[in-house]
């Protein structure tokens, strides 16, 4: 989540634009209220159902807790790029807008990725050492979620002091001055390659890597073992969650990864190209995906578990009842 106002400009300007903004606004408000609908279930089903209260789910929950500012700001800025390319509010507020819109999209993400490869910690001590005590527990995990925030906010606070409301009579846009705050010798594609290799390569190489593992360990046979009834439970239980962590991070990464990526090509690519056909279906659909992300990953978890789903049932009964 990099972009600008101004980066949006004449976007789908080879397409069919009437069409392409009715279908994208049916869409983002879909993902808007799938979002804000699943994610807050997540949240509260994980707090509320005792028997979710696990190291894995603290993270899931913690996931869903910072997908909730996608719905809340950037999709809607997406939507006001759609329909006026610009930056509809102005003043004191327009400009504090313009920064949290950026930092809290980038925050989110960061906040995802950290707690992916927490979740990927806590599966592999649950495969490769089933016996053994959780690798993350309760006062740890506390910790590790309140350092995925720090961590995410204090990598990404460069937006609130680069990022900048420019008001014309017609437009406005936010706008980043780099240069300005770090100096001529100061480059922005230099920091997003690197911020990309430490929040995106380098944790997607550590995901591929460890449920690779988790893949090939879940799929031996031990003779030796007892198929007691009591051991298959743990084995389906072990097998569904596992199900489960693939399935996220394989969204995240087909989210995530293309437009992280494409990104980071904008910075160094000949600005000429930005205006190919090809380059702006291509650009809009992997901003689509990293915002649709926060939408999918809930239901991933709905689908998976049935504690998750039971855990919904009871909520929205008690919810019945007391109402």
């Amino acid at each position: 989540m990099n972009s600008t106002a101004n980066g949006s400009s004449g976007s789908w300007s080879c397409l069919n634009f009437s069409a392409l903004k009715i279908g994208g606004t049916v869409t983002y408000c879909l993902i808007i209220i799938v979002s804000l609908v699943a994610n807050c279930l997540i949240a509260i089903t994980v707090c509320k159902t005792p028997n979710l209260k696990k190291t894995i789910n603290f993270f899931i929950a913690n996931m869903a807790s910072s997908d909730l500012l996608f719905p809340v700001f950037s999709i809607p800025f997406k939507l006001s790029l759609l329909h006026a390319n610009s930056f509809l509010i102005g003043g004191q507020l327009g400009q504090a807008l313009c920064k949290l819109v950026a930092f809290f999209g980038n925050v989110s993400v960061v906040v995802s990725t950290q707690n992916l490869i927490l979740i990927g910690v806590d599966r592999f001590g649950a495969v490769v050492f089933p016996l053994r005590s959780p690798l993350i527990r309760s006062k740890l995990c506390l910790f590790f979620i309140n350092a995925t925030w720090i961590f995410a906010i204090v990598f990404n606070s460069q937006y609130l002091l680069t990022l900048e409301l420019v008001e014309h009579p017609e437009v406005a846009w936010c706008v980043r001055r780099w240069k300005r705050v770090f100096g001529e010798s100061s480059s922005f594609a230099s920091f997003l390659l690197a911020y990309n290799i430490l929040f995106t390569y380098i944790p997607v190489l550590l995901l591929v890597i460890l449920y690779s593992i988790f893949i090939k360990l879940n799929t031996q046979v031990h003779p030796s073992e007892q198929s007691t009834n009591n051991q298959q439970q743990w084995k389906r239980r072990n097998r569904n969650v596992l199900q489960m962590s693939i399935a996220i991070v394989t969204v995240f990464v087909l989210c995530c990864l293309p437009y992280n990526t494409n990104h980071l090509t904008i910075e160094y690519q000949d600005s000429s190209a930005h205006f190919s056909c090809s380059f702006q279906i291509y650009f809009n659909v992997t901003y689509f995906l990293i915002h649709a992300y926060c939408a999918i990953n809930p239901i991933i978890c709905f689908m998976f578990s049935s504690n998750y789903r039971q855990g919904e049932k009871r909520l929205m009964k008690c919810s019945f009842v007391q109402a």
